[in-house]
């Protein structure tokens, strides 16, 4: 367990405290339908930090090819369809480009720096010149509407317990997942970011922000920041 990082209930936890039995539970929201609509039809895409394939197996039935990435071993033996690969995102290099690069989950928000720029920098090093790469980010007041709880239709309650300054900007967070039959609890460090110095992280790994894909732009689709346009003539 890396430190800072906690996980508790039944079955496997990971190095960053996920249950890999509650993700396996867990429906899939509306990411699918997000990512189909802001990248070619087919597009073959990485997705960094897959874990059980539960935005992964919605991708592949709608065509798309997908490379699937995660550490956890335990994890990964869940995904069906894709090709997977087990190791961290920021030290993954595949030496291969693809039209889409995907890192959501909230990973952008890792409250080691490095591990952030290192993540980015995957993105950055995967993604095809004229692809691009798609990033989940919190929402704005992910850290200070705490506690705070929702009610699934399939029957389970996600809460956020707290979100509690450790230094140098960085949370430590605290979830619960409670279904009728078992719970699970998640520490983790999270680091919040503002519009600015989250693009300003992008910008530094090479990548521009081009659009905010949802109203609570919490999705995000960046390229290459050498795809920018030049600037016109001076008259």
């Amino acid at each position: 367990m890396r430190e800072g990082y906690e996980g508790t209930g039944p079955g496997a936890i990971t190095p960053d405290g996920c249950a890999v039995e509650f993700y396996s539970r867990l429906a899939v929201g509306n990411e699918p339908d997000i990512i189909e609509a802001a990248v070619p039809a087919g597009a073959r895409i990485l997705e960094l930090g897959c874990g059980v394939g539960r935005v992964t197996h919605p991708l592949v039935e709608r065509g798309f090819t997908v490379t699937a990435v995660d550490e956890s071993a335990e994890m990964l033996e869940r995904v069906r369809g894709a090709r997977t690969i087990r190791g961290t995102i920021e030290g993954l290099d595949l030496g291969e480009k693809f039209d889409v690069v995907m890192l959501a989950s909230f990973l952008v928000h890792t409250g080691d720096l490095e591990v952030r720029r290192g993540m980015l920098r995957t993105c950055a090093a995967h993604v095809a010149a004229d692809g691009c790469v798609l990033v989940q980010r919190e929402g704005a007041d992910y850290h200070t509407k705490v506690p705070r709880e929702r009610v699934d239709p399939d029957g389970y309650t996600v809460r956020i317990v707290s979100a509690e300054p450790v230094g140098d900007g960085v949370n430590s967070v605290r979830a619960e997942y409670e279904f009728p039959d078992a719970t699970w609890t998640q520490t983790f460090l999270a680091r919040p970011l503002t519009a600015e110095q989250f693009e300003e992280a992008m910008a530094e790994a090479g990548l521009e922000v081009a659009e905010y894909l949802t109203e609570d732009r919490t999705w995000v689709r960046a390229v290459p920041a050498a795809r920018r346009a030049p600037a016109a003539p001076a008259a």
